[in-house]
């Protein structure tokens, strides 16, 4: 009973993740039902995080989430243990996740640490300095994405609106361009992904946060997907110069997708159209080949020099596969 009086108060309501509610454009009821799945099956994880007897537990729960949205299930998991173990004292549900098959998924998990430091008071937020030096930039994708989905108007729709930033995770300079990240990749979701839809919602930002507002919506585009190959096609074009960003967020998303073991039938089309021509094994080994081994600290992250390299290395190759984008 207590467990479950537990998942009652700490659990958002689902009604928060219906697009109406939200207030996001609906393309079709095949993207608003995907859309809507995906929050549910974020809400479901977190629930299991919350009420789970241990972390061992939450993991078989979790392992029982359609492959598709499993990794949703698992960032809302990454957030559910950050509440609890915030209550609690210590972090024992998220290191206990981590440390078990959550490990496939820690990509979605990091960034539900960041859902949840959106919501936590400062002094409750999780030492982040514990987390790995090269990731830990997901868990700002996270509180960007969380912003942008629950504060539309003022992260999403007023382009020119500032929020400052400070984490003990990194340099300030770079925290605003990761919460970018997370940012576009909600638009996705405001934009009912719909490609022209959220190449408007980009184009509104000044032209030096378009790059990381594209590589967001590349992952969620890749990730989340709703989408055919025609628009996909499309959203490339509307990325313009900003394309090898776009193409770095979808490989990170093959990446993510192929470390869990949950790569789906858009996993192998997005991969096809945006990360020329690969499949999605092959994007994934370029992120696997490219990451740093140390943090040499500095200005510019590890997590920086890790995006550009992929983005080179994947732009720089002539597609090979007919659909694919050069």
């Amino acid at each position: 009973m207590l467990r479950a009086l537990r998942r009652r108060v700490l659990t958002p309501n689902v009604r928060e993740t219906r697009l109406e509610t939200r207030g996001f454009h609906i393309k079709d009821a095949e993207a608003k039902h995907q859309l809507e799945t995906v929050g549910t099956s974020f809400l479901q994880g977190y629930a299991y995080a919350v009420e789970a007897r241990s972390a061992n537990q939450a993991v078989d729960w979790l392992e029982t989430v359609p492959r598709a949205f499993r990794g949703f299930a698992y960032e809302g998991a990454g957030m559910g243990a950050v509440m609890l173990d915030s209550l609690t004292g210590g972090s024992r549900r998220l290191t206990g996740i981590l440390e078990g098959e959550g490990r496939r998924h820690n990509y979605m998990i990091y960034v539900g640490i960041g859902w949840a430091m959106a919501r936590l008071p400062k002094f409750l937020w999780p030492d982040v300095t514990a987390t790995d030096p090269v990731l830990r930039w997901l868990i700002l994708d996270g509180y960007g994405f969380h912003q942008a989905y629950f504060k539309t108007d003022s992260y999403v729709r007023d382009p020119a609106a500032e929020h400052p930033f400070t984490w003990k995770g990194g340099p300030d300079a770079y925290s605003a361009r990761a919460i970018d990240q997370g940012i576009g990749r909600a638009m996705w979701f405001v934009g009912g992904t719909d490609p022209d839809v959220v190449a408007d919602l980009i184009g509104a930002f000044p032209e030096h946060r378009h790059a990381d507002l594209y590589a967001g919506a590349g992952l969620a585009c890749t990730y989340a997907g709703s989408v055919d190959g025609d628009e996909l096609r499309r959203f490339a074009k509307h990325a313009g110069d900003h394309l090898p960003s776009l193409v770095q967020g979808s490989a990170f998303a093959c990446e993510a997708r192929e470390r869990a073991g949950t790569t789906i039938a858009h996993t192998h089309l997005a991969a096809q159209i945006l990360c020329g021509g690969r499949t999605p094994a092959e994007a994934a080994r370029v992120c696997t080949d490219a990451r740093p081994a140390t943090c040499a600290g500095g200005e510019t992250p590890a997590f920086e020099i890790w995006r550009r390299q992929v983005a080179a290395t994947i732009s720089s190759v002539p597609h090979t596969q007919k659909g694919a984008v050069a």
